[in-house]
Protein backbone atom coordinates (compact mmCIF):
# COMPACT_ATOMS: atom_id res chain seq x y z
CA UNK A 1 0.00 0.00 0.00
CA UNK A 2 1.15 3.56 -0.66
CA UNK A 3 0.99 5.53 2.61
CA UNK A 4 1.13 9.33 2.55
CA UNK A 5 2.11 11.75 5.34
CA UNK A 6 1.34 15.43 4.65
CA UNK A 7 2.64 18.39 6.62
CA UNK A 8 0.06 19.50 9.20
CA UNK A 9 -1.30 22.96 8.40
CA UNK A 10 -3.45 23.77 11.43
CA UNK A 11 -2.22 26.85 13.31
CA UNK A 12 0.97 26.02 15.22
CA UNK A 13 0.52 22.29 14.66
CA UNK A 14 3.97 20.72 14.68
CA UNK A 15 3.12 17.05 15.09
CA UNK A 16 3.43 14.59 12.21
CA UNK A 17 1.49 11.45 11.33
CA UNK A 18 4.52 9.12 11.25
CA UNK A 19 7.91 9.53 12.88
CA UNK A 20 10.92 8.37 10.85
CA UNK A 21 11.04 5.23 13.00
CA UNK A 22 7.37 4.49 12.26
CA UNK A 23 7.84 5.21 8.56
CA UNK A 24 10.72 2.73 8.56
CA UNK A 25 8.47 0.06 10.07
CA UNK A 26 5.88 0.61 7.33
CA UNK A 27 8.61 0.33 4.68
CA UNK A 28 9.91 -2.88 6.26
CA UNK A 29 6.42 -4.31 5.88
CA UNK A 30 6.79 -3.88 2.13
CA UNK A 31 4.84 -0.65 1.66
CA UNK A 32 5.69 2.71 0.13
CA UNK A 33 5.77 5.81 2.33
CA UNK A 34 5.56 9.33 0.89
CA UNK A 35 6.30 12.21 3.25
CA UNK A 36 5.78 15.85 2.36
CA UNK A 37 9.02 17.81 2.60
CA UNK A 38 9.38 19.42 6.03
CA UNK A 39 6.56 17.42 7.61
CA UNK A 40 8.76 16.23 10.46
CA UNK A 41 10.68 19.40 11.24
CA UNK A 42 8.41 20.22 14.17
CA UNK A 43 9.64 17.12 15.99
CA UNK A 44 13.25 17.55 14.89
CA UNK A 45 13.04 15.03 12.01
CA UNK A 46 14.58 16.10 8.70
CA UNK A 47 13.77 14.92 5.19
CA UNK A 48 17.05 13.01 5.25
CA UNK A 49 15.89 11.16 8.38
CA UNK A 50 12.90 9.89 6.41
CA UNK A 51 14.97 9.09 3.33
CA UNK A 52 17.32 7.05 5.52
CA UNK A 53 14.50 4.63 6.41
CA UNK A 54 13.32 4.27 2.82
CA UNK A 55 10.59 6.90 2.62
CA UNK A 56 10.12 9.07 -0.46
CA UNK A 57 10.04 12.86 -0.01
CA UNK A 58 7.59 14.85 -2.14
CA UNK A 59 7.21 18.61 -2.36
CA UNK A 60 3.51 19.29 -1.88
CA UNK A 61 0.44 18.01 -0.08
CA UNK A 62 -1.24 17.67 -3.47
CA UNK A 63 1.31 15.00 -4.38
CA UNK A 64 0.70 13.17 -1.11
CA UNK A 65 -3.08 13.16 -1.46
CA UNK A 66 -3.11 12.39 -5.17
CA UNK A 67 -0.86 9.31 -4.88
CA UNK A 68 -1.48 7.88 -1.42
CA UNK A 69 -3.93 5.05 -0.86
CA UNK A 70 -3.90 5.83 2.88
CA UNK A 71 -3.25 9.29 4.33
CA UNK A 72 -1.97 9.28 7.92
CA UNK A 73 -2.33 12.60 9.75
CA UNK A 74 -2.68 13.96 13.25
CA UNK A 75 -5.35 16.66 13.12
CA UNK A 76 -8.58 16.74 11.15
CA UNK A 77 -8.16 17.77 7.51
CA UNK A 78 -8.84 21.44 6.87
CA UNK A 79 -11.03 22.50 3.95
CA UNK A 80 -8.13 22.72 1.48
CA UNK A 81 -7.05 19.19 2.41
CA UNK A 82 -10.58 17.78 2.30
CA UNK A 83 -10.85 18.98 -1.28
CA UNK A 84 -7.96 16.65 -2.15
CA UNK A 85 -9.54 13.48 -0.76
CA UNK A 86 -10.93 11.00 -3.24
CA UNK A 87 -13.26 8.05 -3.49
CA UNK A 88 -12.03 4.92 -1.62
CA UNK A 89 -8.98 6.69 -0.17
CA UNK A 90 -8.31 5.85 3.50
CA UNK A 91 -7.91 8.74 5.95
CA UNK A 92 -6.54 7.80 9.37
CA UNK A 93 -6.38 10.71 11.82
CA UNK A 94 -8.25 12.55 14.57
CA UNK A 95 -11.57 13.83 13.20
CA UNK A 96 -13.84 15.05 16.06
CA UNK A 97 -16.84 15.26 13.73
CA UNK A 98 -19.69 15.84 16.21
CA UNK A 99 -19.22 19.63 16.52
CA UNK A 100 -18.02 20.06 12.92
CA UNK A 101 -20.80 19.77 10.32
CA UNK A 102 -18.70 21.38 7.59
CA UNK A 103 -15.93 18.80 7.88
CA UNK A 104 -18.47 15.98 8.07
CA UNK A 105 -20.23 17.19 4.93
CA UNK A 106 -16.97 17.39 3.00
CA UNK A 107 -15.83 13.94 4.12
CA UNK A 108 -19.17 12.46 3.13
CA UNK A 109 -18.91 14.11 -0.30
CA UNK A 110 -15.34 12.86 -0.79
CA UNK A 111 -16.28 9.18 -0.71
CA UNK A 112 -13.20 8.49 1.43
CA UNK A 113 -12.97 5.86 4.18
CA UNK A 114 -12.41 7.95 7.30
CA UNK A 115 -11.14 6.23 10.45
CA UNK A 116 -10.95 8.44 13.55
CA UNK A 117 -8.31 7.88 16.19
CA UNK A 118 -10.62 9.16 18.91
CA UNK A 119 -13.29 6.46 18.55
CA UNK A 120 -11.01 3.41 18.26
CA UNK A 121 -11.62 1.36 21.41
CA UNK A 122 -9.91 -1.37 23.40
CA UNK A 123 -11.09 -4.50 25.19
CA UNK A 124 -11.99 -2.52 28.32
CA UNK A 125 -14.00 0.12 26.48
CA UNK A 126 -11.18 2.66 26.69
CA UNK A 127 -9.98 4.94 23.91
CA UNK A 128 -6.31 3.94 23.45
CA UNK A 129 -5.52 6.29 20.55
CA UNK A 130 -7.02 9.27 22.38
CA UNK A 131 -5.43 8.44 25.73
CA UNK A 132 -1.87 9.69 25.12
CA UNK A 133 -3.08 13.04 23.83
CA UNK A 134 -5.53 13.28 26.71
CA UNK A 135 -2.62 12.70 29.08
CA UNK A 136 -0.65 15.47 27.39
CA UNK A 137 -3.59 17.89 27.24
CA UNK A 138 -4.54 17.23 30.86
CA UNK A 139 -1.03 18.04 32.04
CA UNK A 140 -0.75 21.05 29.74
CA UNK A 141 -4.08 22.43 30.95
CA UNK A 142 -2.56 23.24 34.33
CA UNK A 143 0.53 24.81 32.75
CA UNK A 144 -1.79 26.96 30.63
CA UNK A 145 -3.98 27.84 33.60
CA UNK A 146 -0.99 28.84 35.73
CA UNK A 147 0.16 31.19 32.95
CA UNK A 148 -3.33 32.61 32.39
CA UNK A 149 -3.67 33.36 36.12
CA UNK A 150 -0.87 35.90 35.78
CA UNK A 151 -2.07 39.51 35.88
CA UNK A 152 -0.41 40.31 32.55
CA UNK A 153 -2.67 37.65 30.97
CA UNK A 154 -5.83 39.24 32.48
CA UNK A 155 -5.84 36.68 35.29
CA UNK A 156 -6.28 37.16 39.03
CA UNK A 157 -2.59 37.44 39.74
CA UNK A 158 -2.58 34.22 41.77
CA UNK A 159 0.32 31.77 42.03
CA UNK A 160 -0.93 28.21 41.57
CA UNK A 161 0.81 26.82 44.65
CA UNK A 162 0.74 29.96 46.77
CA UNK A 163 3.58 30.64 49.22
CA UNK A 164 3.85 30.28 52.99
CA UNK A 165 1.28 32.62 54.48
CA UNK A 166 -0.78 32.91 51.26
CA UNK A 167 -3.36 30.36 50.11
CA UNK A 168 -2.82 28.47 46.84
CA UNK A 169 -5.15 28.64 43.86
CA UNK A 170 -8.40 26.68 44.03
CA UNK A 171 -8.67 24.37 41.03
CA UNK A 172 -11.80 22.49 39.99
CA UNK A 173 -11.49 19.71 37.42
CA UNK A 174 -14.81 18.69 35.82
CA UNK A 175 -14.42 15.08 34.71
CA UNK A 176 -12.27 12.42 36.31
CA UNK A 177 -11.17 10.52 33.20
CA UNK A 178 -7.74 10.55 31.60
CA UNK A 179 -7.66 14.32 31.06
CA UNK A 180 -9.03 15.08 34.50
CA UNK A 181 -6.72 12.67 36.29
CA UNK A 182 -3.63 14.11 34.60
CA UNK A 183 -4.77 17.68 35.21
CA UNK A 184 -5.33 16.88 38.87
CA UNK A 185 -1.91 15.26 39.15
CA UNK A 186 -0.23 18.40 37.85
CA UNK A 187 -2.35 20.73 40.00
CA UNK A 188 -1.67 18.70 43.13
CA UNK A 189 2.01 18.59 42.27
CA UNK A 190 2.07 22.39 42.04
CA UNK A 191 0.48 22.67 45.45
CA UNK A 192 -2.99 23.83 44.41
CA UNK A 193 -6.22 23.21 46.33
CA UNK A 194 -7.82 20.63 44.01
CA UNK A 195 -11.39 19.36 43.57
CA UNK A 196 -12.31 16.71 40.97
CA UNK A 197 -15.96 16.28 39.93
CA UNK A 198 -17.32 13.17 38.26
CA UNK A 199 -20.61 11.27 37.99
CA UNK A 200 -19.12 7.78 38.21
CA UNK A 201 -18.92 6.40 41.77
CA UNK A 202 -16.24 3.98 40.56
CA UNK A 203 -14.14 6.81 39.12
CA UNK A 204 -14.55 8.88 42.26
CA UNK A 205 -13.49 5.95 44.42
CA UNK A 206 -10.38 5.41 42.29
CA UNK A 207 -9.52 9.12 42.37
CA UNK A 208 -10.02 9.27 46.13
CA UNK A 209 -7.81 6.23 46.59
CA UNK A 210 -5.06 7.74 44.46
CA UNK A 211 -5.05 11.31 45.76
CA UNK A 212 -6.18 10.74 49.34
CA UNK A 213 -6.43 14.06 51.17
CA UNK A 214 -4.63 15.90 48.35
CA UNK A 215 -7.85 16.28 46.34
CA UNK A 216 -11.57 16.43 47.11
CA UNK A 217 -13.86 14.22 45.02
CA UNK A 218 -17.54 15.27 45.27
CA UNK A 219 -20.21 13.82 42.99
CA UNK A 220 -20.88 16.01 39.96
CA UNK A 221 -24.30 17.61 39.57
CA UNK A 222 -25.59 21.07 38.73
CA UNK A 223 -25.37 22.21 42.34
CA UNK A 224 -21.81 21.05 43.01
CA UNK A 225 -20.64 22.44 39.67
CA UNK A 226 -22.18 25.81 40.50
CA UNK A 227 -20.68 25.85 44.00
CA UNK A 228 -17.21 24.85 42.83
CA UNK A 229 -17.15 27.18 39.83
CA UNK A 230 -18.12 30.18 41.93
CA UNK A 231 -15.26 29.67 44.38
CA UNK A 232 -12.49 28.52 42.02
CA UNK A 233 -9.57 30.38 40.54
CA UNK A 234 -9.25 27.76 37.78
CA UNK A 235 -11.82 25.42 36.21
CA UNK A 236 -10.63 22.66 33.87
CA UNK A 237 -13.24 21.21 31.50
CA UNK A 238 -12.32 17.55 31.04
CA UNK A 239 -15.56 15.80 30.11
CA UNK A 240 -15.88 13.37 27.20
CA UNK A 241 -18.70 11.39 25.61
CA UNK A 242 -16.95 9.29 22.93
CA UNK A 243 -17.82 10.55 19.46
CA UNK A 244 -20.53 12.91 20.70
CA UNK A 245 -20.59 16.64 21.38
CA UNK A 246 -19.47 17.56 24.89
CA UNK A 247 -22.25 18.56 27.31
CA UNK A 248 -22.34 22.26 28.24
CA UNK A 249 -21.92 22.01 32.00
CA UNK A 250 -20.82 25.56 32.87
CA UNK A 251 -23.42 28.09 31.75
CA UNK A 252 -23.06 31.78 30.92
CA UNK A 253 -24.98 32.62 34.09
CA UNK A 254 -22.37 30.79 36.17
CA UNK A 255 -19.67 33.13 34.89
CA UNK A 256 -21.35 35.96 36.76
CA UNK A 257 -20.69 34.17 40.03
CA UNK A 258 -16.97 33.62 39.33
CA UNK A 259 -14.04 35.62 40.62
CA UNK A 260 -12.79 38.43 38.40
CA UNK A 261 -9.77 37.08 36.50
CA UNK A 262 -10.60 33.40 37.09
CA UNK A 263 -9.52 31.01 34.33
CA UNK A 264 -11.46 28.40 32.34
CA UNK A 265 -9.46 25.84 30.35
CA UNK A 266 -11.73 23.85 28.03
CA UNK A 267 -9.91 20.65 27.06
CA UNK A 268 -13.19 19.36 25.59
CA UNK A 269 -13.16 22.04 22.88
CA UNK A 270 -12.36 19.45 20.19
CA UNK A 271 -15.82 18.03 20.85
CA UNK A 272 -17.51 21.43 21.02
CA UNK A 273 -16.54 22.43 24.54
CA UNK A 274 -18.16 21.98 27.94
CA UNK A 275 -18.48 25.68 28.79
CA UNK A 276 -21.38 27.56 27.19
CA UNK A 277 -19.10 30.50 26.37
CA UNK A 278 -16.32 28.41 24.79
CA UNK A 279 -15.15 28.84 21.21
CA UNK A 280 -12.06 27.29 19.62
CA UNK A 281 -8.85 29.31 19.85
CA UNK A 282 -5.34 28.79 18.52
CA UNK A 283 -1.81 28.82 19.90
CA UNK A 284 -1.37 32.17 18.10
CA UNK A 285 -4.31 33.70 19.96
CA UNK A 286 -5.11 31.29 22.80
CA UNK A 287 -7.42 33.24 25.11
CA UNK A 288 -10.40 35.54 25.24
CA UNK A 289 -12.30 37.11 28.12
CA UNK A 290 -16.04 36.89 28.81
CA UNK A 291 -17.54 38.54 31.91
CA UNK A 292 -14.01 39.09 33.31
CA UNK A 293 -13.25 35.34 33.09
CA UNK A 294 -10.27 34.23 30.99
CA UNK A 295 -11.06 31.40 28.54
CA UNK A 296 -8.30 29.16 27.15
CA UNK A 297 -9.79 26.97 24.42
CA UNK A 298 -6.91 25.89 22.15
CA UNK A 299 -8.14 22.98 20.05
CA UNK A 300 -4.73 21.36 19.51
CA UNK A 301 -2.97 21.81 22.83
CA UNK A 302 -0.59 18.83 22.41
CA UNK A 303 0.77 20.37 19.21
CA UNK A 304 2.79 22.76 21.36
CA UNK A 305 4.87 19.85 22.68
CA UNK A 306 5.07 18.18 19.31
CA UNK A 307 7.93 15.78 19.88
CA UNK A 308 6.51 14.28 23.06
CA UNK A 309 3.02 14.15 21.55
CA UNK A 310 4.02 12.63 18.21
CA UNK A 311 6.06 9.84 19.72
CA UNK A 312 3.35 9.09 22.30
CA UNK A 313 0.74 9.01 19.53
CA UNK A 314 2.81 6.83 17.19
CA UNK A 315 3.30 4.29 19.97
CA UNK A 316 -0.41 3.48 19.77
CA UNK A 317 -1.30 4.27 16.14
CA UNK A 318 1.51 2.42 14.35
CA UNK A 319 0.15 -1.13 14.93
CA UNK A 320 -3.13 -0.06 13.31
CA UNK A 321 -1.37 1.68 10.42
CA UNK A 322 0.52 -1.55 9.75
CA UNK A 323 -2.63 -3.66 10.03
CA UNK A 324 -4.55 -1.50 7.56
CA UNK A 325 -1.61 -1.37 5.15
CA UNK A 326 -0.95 -5.12 5.36
CA UNK A 327 -4.54 -6.32 5.10
CA UNK A 328 -6.52 -3.50 3.54
CA UNK A 329 -9.01 -1.49 5.57
CA UNK A 330 -11.94 -3.90 5.30
CA UNK A 331 -10.02 -6.98 6.44
CA UNK A 332 -8.16 -5.05 9.15
CA UNK A 333 -11.40 -3.70 10.61
CA UNK A 334 -13.12 -7.04 10.16
CA UNK A 335 -10.39 -8.75 12.17
CA UNK A 336 -10.38 -6.12 14.93
CA UNK A 337 -13.72 -4.90 16.27
CA UNK A 338 -11.96 -2.24 18.35
CA UNK A 339 -10.32 -0.74 15.27
CA UNK A 340 -13.66 -1.01 13.47
CA UNK A 341 -15.13 1.35 16.08
CA UNK A 342 -12.90 4.01 14.55
CA UNK A 343 -14.76 4.01 11.24
CA UNK A 344 -16.76 7.26 11.15
CA UNK A 345 -17.43 7.81 7.43
CA UNK A 346 -17.71 5.30 4.58
CA UNK A 347 -19.14 5.57 1.07
CA UNK A 348 -20.74 8.94 1.81
CA UNK A 349 -22.43 7.69 4.97
CA UNK A 350 -21.88 8.14 8.72
CA UNK A 351 -20.99 4.90 10.52
CA UNK A 352 -20.67 6.27 14.06
CA UNK A 353 -23.95 6.50 15.96
CA UNK A 354 -22.88 9.34 18.26
CA UNK A 355 -21.71 11.48 15.34
CA UNK A 356 -24.92 10.80 13.40
CA UNK A 357 -27.06 11.73 16.40
CA UNK A 358 -25.09 14.90 17.14
CA UNK A 359 -25.41 16.12 13.55
CA UNK A 360 -28.90 14.75 12.88
CA UNK A 361 -27.65 12.55 10.05
CA UNK A 362 -28.61 9.02 9.01
CA UNK A 363 -26.58 6.26 10.60
CA UNK A 364 -25.28 3.17 8.81
CA UNK A 365 -23.89 0.35 10.98
CA UNK A 366 -20.20 -0.45 10.56
CA UNK A 367 -21.15 -4.03 9.71
CA UNK A 368 -22.80 -2.73 6.55
CA UNK A 369 -19.50 -1.21 5.43
CA UNK A 370 -17.52 -4.32 6.31
CA UNK A 371 -19.82 -6.70 4.46
CA UNK A 372 -20.71 -4.53 1.49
Amino acid sequence: MRVGVPTEIKDHEYRVGLTPESAGEVVRHGHEVMVQSGAGLGIGATDDDYRAVGAQIVDTSDQVFSKAEMVVKVKEPLASERALLRDDQILFTYLHLAPDPDQTRDLLASGAICIAYETVTDATGGLPLLKPMSQVAGRMSIQAAAHCLEKAQSGRGVLMGGVPGVLPARVTVIGGGVVGFNAAQMAVGMGADVTILDRSPRALEALSRHFGVQAKTPFSNATTIQDCVSTSDVVIGAVLIPGAAAPRLVTRDMLGTMKRGAVLVDVAIDQGGCFETSKPTTHSDPTFVVDDVVHYCVANMPGAVARTSTYALNNVTLPHVLSIADKGWRAALGDDANLADGLNVWNGQVTNAAVAESLNLDFVPITTALHS
